[in-house]
């Protein structure tokens, strides 16, 4: 697709990325508004310094022959009265928007760790690791000049430019004409510049998530290329797209400063004509009917002075165009990574259980989406009696994760419906009712208490360690020097991949939640750390109802009822 036609597309009208940003904005709606009101009655303060420097002229020049400083004196104090008066109103504007994007920027955070995060099932496929730090650490940020500019500026504007105007016009109505008129070809030219500017930033915040995702693809795989003698040709590849960027960005900047420079020639033409009427009815060269022919020197200064500052506001709109360009380019690249999860549940803390083992009832409906991703689940229903296990077999991507985190209430997409049978009776799927066993485990830095505290926090140690004893893992504690303060790094540092995994069982049981969702609980885990594991999954999966995900012949030897999912099918 040419730029050309990426233009004509944003003049037909992209609602998506807009309607977005105004979503995500709600969060600080009220100091950007108070940010915007503020900054609009900073313009009362420069009234009151245009006001006191023309009165000062007027002054100075009358009492030339007398003590002119006596007599400028009153000017003087209130044009430091009206620079103070702008200076603090500008600081409290600047302060309300910094805490309005904050606040955005904070919630939007928050909501990408939360899809991207795999406590809250099996990690999204559709978006990589460089694309959510990407989104989380650069393209969040890309939304804050539009924030703390664009959107207070339209206040500003509405309300900074009124009061000149409507201080210009009560000295002069005839220049308040002038520079109303001037008014409409600004944001009209703007709103062409700033469909330019989106175009090309989407483009260059494109090439720059990728160009991130060879970088890390590289060195990740850095040995395997050195082995193979392909450095040199992958750190050629590296060098041509980051030339790419560089000209994409290159071309950012040109529109940009495109945008300023139309925005400055405007002002200096309407200050040029301002400038020129006002000295031909001062030098009384100037007789035209209608047209005022009478203007003090005072008055002639103060509009002059007056004139940029009306459109002060709108140098802050021009700018404010190219920052809501990049925000509406880097919206579209959000919405992929937070598209990418689904509707996301957050999993509560679990309760001690009190309930039955609940039954299962899933129907994966035909939505085009889900199925373009997983076609194996496209159209099919499964039932679990309570307290049985059902193990969900097939090859690697055909939607097995999918499934579990669906029949969990972690996911939900379109045209699917879960629900969990209590007493006969369906209702939603509700995390709460779930314990979530994956593979890898996912341990977070801390100790080794802290981490089985996650599943439990009101659990003491004598409960920790009879649940470790429970599931027969008394050598896990007996193998690490500190017992339950082992320390352990990021990604469970400091442990095997058994260790982990039974560590992460040890959470289950202490999570005593009535149905147990395993997601390939044995991969990677060699043949005795398997036999462990498996013992203790049937010591976990009395008195609950079991959905397993396997590709372990020794794990179906649980299961009551075996589904295989296949690309285009079950069998």
């Amino acid at each position: 697709m040419t730029t050309s036609d990426l233009l004509l597309d944003e003049l037909a009208g992209d609602t998506a990325p807009a309607a977005r940003l105004k979503e995500w904005a709600d969060a600080g709606r009220a100091q950007l508004c108070g940010a915007g009101l503020l900054r609009g009655a900073a313009q009362l303060g420069t009234v009151l310094w245009a006001g006191g420097l023309s009165w000062g002229a007027e002054r100075g020049l009358s009492a030339l022959h007398g003590n002119p400083a006596t007599a400028v004196l009153p000017p003087v104090s209130l044009i430091a009265g009206g620079l103070a008066l702008r200076a603090v109103l500008l600081a409290a504007g600047d302060a309300a928007a910094g805490r309005g994007a904050r606040t955005v920027r904070e919630a939007l955070r928050g909501r990408l760790v939360e899809t991207a995060l795999p406590a809250h099932g099996p990690a999204p496929a559709a978006a990589g690791d460089a694309a959510v730090v990407q989104a989380v650490d650069g393209e969040v940020d890309e939304l804050t000049d539009w924030l703390t500019d664009y959107l207070p500026a339209r206040t500003t504007m509405l309300l900074g430019s009124g009061l000149v105007l409507a201080a210009i016009a009560a000295r002069s109505w005839f220049v308040a004409l002038l520079v109303l008129a001037a008014t409409p070809l600004l944001p009209a030219n703007l709103k062409v510049i700033g469909l330019g500017t989106q175009t090309v930033v989407r483009a260059q915040l494109a090439a720059i998530r990728g160009h991130r995702a060879r970088l890390l693809d590289h060195l990740r795989g850095l040995p395997t290329l050195v082995g193979l003698g392909a450095h040199d040709r992958a750190a050629d590849e590296l060098a041509r797209h980051d030339r790419e960027v560089a000209g994409r960005t290159e071309k950012v900047l040109r529109i940009a400063f495109l945008s300023t420079a139309w925005v400055e020639l405007l002002i200096t033409g309407t200050l040029a004509v301002v400038a020129t009427y006002c000295g031909l009815v001062l030098l009384d060269y100037l007789d035209l009917p209608v047209v005022p022919d009478r203007m003090s020197l005072s008055a002639a200064l103060f509009v002059l002075v007056l004139v940029p500052a009306y459109f002060a506001p709108a140098r802050e709109l021009a700018a404010g165009y190219h920052a809501r360009a990049r925000a509406g380019a880097a919206a579209g690249l959000l919405g992929q990574v937070l598209d990418a999860g689904g509707e996301v549940t957050a999993v509560p803390p679990a309760p001690q259980r009190a309930t039955a083992p609940p039954g299962l009832h899933l129907v994966m409906g035909t939505d085009q989406q889900q199925a373009q991703r997983t076609p194996a689940l496209e159209g099919i229903e499964l039932r679990l009696a309570p307290g049985r296990c059902l193990a969900v077999t097939g090859p690697s991507g055909a939607g097995k994760s999918t499934l579990l985190a669906v029949a969990a209430g972690l996911y939900t997409p379109r045209g699917a419906g879960a629900f969990h049978v209590l007493d006969g009776r369906p209702v939603p799927a509700d995390p709460s009712r779930v314990a979530w066993v994956g593979q890898p485990a996912h341990l977070l830095p801390g100790t080794l208490r802290e981490n089985l505290l996650l599943a439990r926090p009101t659990a003491n140690d004598d409960e920790l360690l009879d649940a470790i004893a429970a599931l027969g893992f008394e050598d896990l504690l007996a193998a690490l020097p500190r017992g339950l303060d082992t320390p352990l790094g990021e990604r469970g540092f400091g442990l095997s991949s058994g260790q982990s995994q039974r560590l992460a069982l040890v959470r289950a049981l202490l999570r005593d939640a009535p149905l147990l969702c395993l997601d390939e609980p044995t991969a990677h885990l060699d043949p005795e750390a398997e036999r462990r594991v498996l013992s203790a999954l049937r010591t976990l999966a009395r008195d609950r109802t079991v959905l397993l995900a396997t590709h372990s012949p020794a794990l179906l030897t649980l299961a009551d009822q075996v589904v295989r999912l296949d690309h285009g099918g079950t069998r």
